[in-house]
């Protein structure tokens, strides 16, 4: 990941995604049903409570950042938004319950095209899991059609003992 611009502070992009926020878009694809084999059982539909549902539904459409610094900080604000109930803003505790390290990779429009676990915690191995389906709740990122390639990011899971989650791009 390069860039040459200097993260602007984390209150100016808080701004930012409110301003993004006015205008709402679906996930699509969240709730996709992978096609039934004859092989294999169906999958079942992930069955989401209605406010988590209604968070989702919620997340503003993406914006087209200029380059990979600020497409990370708009990823790391949408996974804050698409999981409500499961994250944490404040100040990061100490100790914390795990750190796993996942690599997303996009295809041009912006959807997941495959997660790569980069690290995973010594204790509270499901946080890996937990931090995928967070990354598949807050997608789509947005198109990375005019960004370098590899149009991938990593991003690193801070868990606190409630197993609520800071991406830690927000922390920076």
């Amino acid at each position: 990941m390069r860039s040459t611009e200097t993260p602007r502070p984390l209150r100016w992009w808080a701004l930012i995604a409110t301003a993004l926020g006015l205008s709402a878009c679906s996930v699509p694809g969240l709730l996709h049903k992978p096609p039934e084999t004859a092989s294999a059982p169906p999958a079942p539909n992930p069955v989401l409570s209605p406010s988590t549902a209604a968070a989702v539904a919620a997340l503003p459409a993406p914006a087209r950042p200029g380059d990979w610094t600020s497409y990370r900080i708009q990823a790391a604000l949408r996974m804050v938004a698409a999981n409500p109930k499961t994250t944490y803003t404040g100040e990061v505790p100490e100790p914390l319950l795990a750190i796993p390290v996942l690599e997303v990779e996009l295809n041009r429009d912006g959807s997941v095209r495959r997660i790569n676990v980069q690290r995973v915690p010594g204790q509270a191995k499901d946080t890996v899991q937990l931090a995928i389906d967070a990354v598949n709740r807050a997608a789509p990122f947005g198109d990375v059609g005019h960004l370098p390639r590899p149009w991938k990011f990593s991003e690193v899971f801070l868990f606190n003992g409630d197993r609520h989650f800071k991406p830690r791009t927000l922390d920076q």
